[in-house]
């Protein structure tokens, strides 16, 4: 059995001004996603993308990502403690964040990105999405030091005890999901949008590709207490995520149809 080290959330303190270990994955993944696009870029992978569209995109990018899944919280899980005090939809640092409204709020800043540069959205989608589960890893390492989003009981030899939560053994799904929405995720997407591909399916490939991740690690997520199991015994994250997989399929199938064109 282990035991989570219950890491110190404060990386560095300088004065009153306190710099979180969560803070710094979130800037570590964005530069990851900025260092694997400039290398796409210099080696002729990026179709007409030039450096400073990736600059520009990853604005618009990190944008959307805090305001849609800040929202997204709210929206999906706790609609009625937001609605009863709105102005707490803008206290960031008390947490709260969800990956499938930052995901939405990522989509609807790229298309804005890709209306202003009249350049096509499909195409920007399956230049970003390879590089999004870097960002992805990052965070889930966040979440490990942060001793947060602790998994379910469990008897697996690497059960791991959150001193923090109890003294029952767990699964470390930190772990599970950086190695699965991070690792496999990148490795599988960066081989195949490799070579040359129809507009959409590498989008489309990701919305799947997380979706089905995240979908099987939820069984060893430990479910939010405030909303619980809800219906057919899945949680949140498993009824926003299936959605994922079938606009991923039905892109697939869309980009690889009979009289589509690379």
């Amino acid at each position: 059995m282990l035991v989570h080290p219950q890491f110190d959330p404060v990386a560095i303190q300088l004065g009153p001004l306190a710099v979180r270990w969560y803070g710094l994955m979130y800037l570590a993944g964005f530069a990851l996603v900025w260092i694997a696009g400039r290398y796409r870029i210099r080696t002729a992978q990026s179709g007409v993308w030039a450096a400073r569209d990736l600059d520009d995109a990853m604005f618009y990018g990190i944008l959307g990502a805090i305001a849609g899944g800040r929202l997204g919280y709210v929206l999906f899980y706790k609609i009625g403690e937001y609605a009863a005090e709105p102005w707490r939809i803008f206290y960031l640092w008390e947490g709260g964040m969800s990956f499938h409204g930052g995901l939405l709020g990522v989509l609807a800043a790229l298309w804005w990105f890709a209306r202003t540069r009249r350049q096509d959205w499909l195409a920007i989608t399956d230049f970003i999405a390879p590089l999004v589960p870097l960002a992805l890893g990052a965070g889930r390492l966040g979440n490990f030091i942060n001793a947060e989003l602790w998994g379910r009981a469990a008897t697996v030899p690497w059960a791991m005890v959150f001193p923090n939560v109890d003294r029952v053994p767990r699964h470390p799904s930190q772990l599970y999901e950086f190695a699965l929405e991070g690792v496999v995720l990148f490795a599988v997407l960066w081989w195949y949008s490799a070579g040359p591909r129809p507009r959409g399916a590498v989008s489309g490939a990701f919305l799947a590709g997380y979706g089905v991740l995240r979908f099987l690690v939820e069984y060893t997520r430990e479910p939010d207490s405030f909303l619980g199991l809800l219906a057919l015994g899945l949680t949140m994250g498993q009824w926003l995520s299936a959605p994922m997989v079938l606009a991923g399929v039905a892109l697939i199938a869309w980009a690889y149809r009979p009289s589509g064109k690379a």
